[in-house]
């Protein structure tokens, strides 16, 4: 299997910055030999992230076992991570910007009914609950720790301290429906099916500005893996956050 940047629909300059990471870790931890050059390496784990590809498939096409496969992934990932910024950082970012979007996503799992706290019940499926800050371009910001399915979007960004630290800042957010009572400068439509023309304008006004908010969803499940991740619920958080960082180098 010949795999490239261009089959996997990514460019050549996120190739070079994740090959770059590993051969700094490389360096750092004193590795002399590997399978795979830090190149192979990256291409592995992107083609991984990018397209879903299994353990089994990758072995198959760059030849080697799939316990490596496993260990090169994890790697990959932990490295990227390892770069993500702190809510505290992006925050430094954000405060430039003319306002914000806040949005909550679940990412589907492969879990089993009895698997209650990742039942989302609003989805009617099993994921993990992502909290997503983007600009008024949607682009990707920030992205938080992964909580169970069945966690409501206004519970995680408290937890996390997102309206807090919005409100710190400041800072105008659009967010939907979900964060009803948030405060803190986060602005909601108003509910109900009867409402006056003037609050209608208003919820029109706000769908418009918040709907920039959905490419960033888009950037997110353009990442095959997290259309449907099998991985563990422990690990999620990592690939998110690799995502991100690769998303923000390749900008």
């Amino acid at each position: 299997m010949l795999v490239c940047p261009s089959s996997i629909g990514l460019s050549s300059r996120t190739l070079r910055f994740l090959a770059g990471q590993l051969t700094a870790r490389r360096q750092k931890i004193g590795t002399r030999w590997r399978r795979l050059s830090a190149a192979r390496q990256a291409l592995l784990a992107l083609a991984h992230l990018r397209c879903g590809d299994t353990y089994a498939q990758l072995a198959a096409g760059f030849g080697i076992g799939i316990a490596t496969v496993y260990r090169f992934i994890r790697e990959a990932v932990e490295a990227l991570s390892a770069l993500a910024p702190s809510l505290e950082e992006a925050m430094r970012t954000i405060r430039a910007k003319a306002f914000v979007i806040l949005d909550g996503t679940l990412l589907p799992i492969d879990r089993i009914a009895a698997d209650t706290p990742y039942y989302s019940g609003k989805h009617k499926r099993h994921g993990m609950n992502v909290q997503v800050l983007t600009d008024s371009f949607g682009r990707l910001l920030w992205v938080s720790p992964a909580l169970p399915g069945s966690t409501h979007d206004l519970t995680a960004a408290r937890q996390y301290g997102i309206i807090e630290a919005l409100a710190d800042a400041g800072l105008k957010c659009w967010a939907d429906k979900a964060y009803q009572g948030a405060g803190g400068g986060v602005r909601v439509p108003f509910r109900g099916r009867r409402l006056k023309r003037w609050k209608r304008r208003h919820n029109t006004t706000h769908a418009k500005i918040r709907c920039i908010g959905e490419r960033a969803m888009a950037t997110l499940k353009g990442w095959r893996l997290l259309r449907k991740l099998r991985c563990s619920t422990n690990r999620i958080t990592d690939v998110v956050k690799a995502v991100l960082v690769l998303h923000n180098a390749s900008a």
